[in-house]
C-alpha cells in the first residue's frame, strides 16, 4: 500500500472518529434534554395541581367571608 493511500486511509478514519465522538455528544445531550423536558412537564403539571387547589381555596374562604358579612349586616339591622 502506498504513503498516499496510507494517509488518505488515515485522514479518513480520524473523520469517522471526529463524527463518532460528535454523534456521541449529540445523543448524550438529546437524552439529557429529553430527561430535563420530563422532569419541567411533571414539575409543570404538579403546579397546575397546586393551582387548582388554591383556587379552590381561595373561593370558599370568599364564599365565608361574604356569608359573614351577610350575617354581620343582618345582626346590624337586627340588633
Amino acid at each position: 500500500m502506498s504513503r498516499a493511500i496510507m494517509a488518505e486511509r488515515l485522514a479518513v478514519e480520524g473523520e469517522l472518529r471526529s463524527l463518532a465522538e460528535k454523534l456521541e455528544r449529540l445523543l448524550n445531550t438529546n437524552a439529557r434534554l429529553f430527561e430535563e423536558n420530563r422532569s419541567l412537564k411533571a414539575a409543570q403539571e404538579q403546579l397546575a395541581l397546586e393551582r387548582a387547589t388554591l383556587l379552590a381555596k381561595n373561593e370558599q374562604a370568599r364564599s365565608r367571608v361574604e356569608a359573614m358579612i351577610t350575617r354581620l349586616k343582618a345582626m346590624e339591622q337586627n340588633g
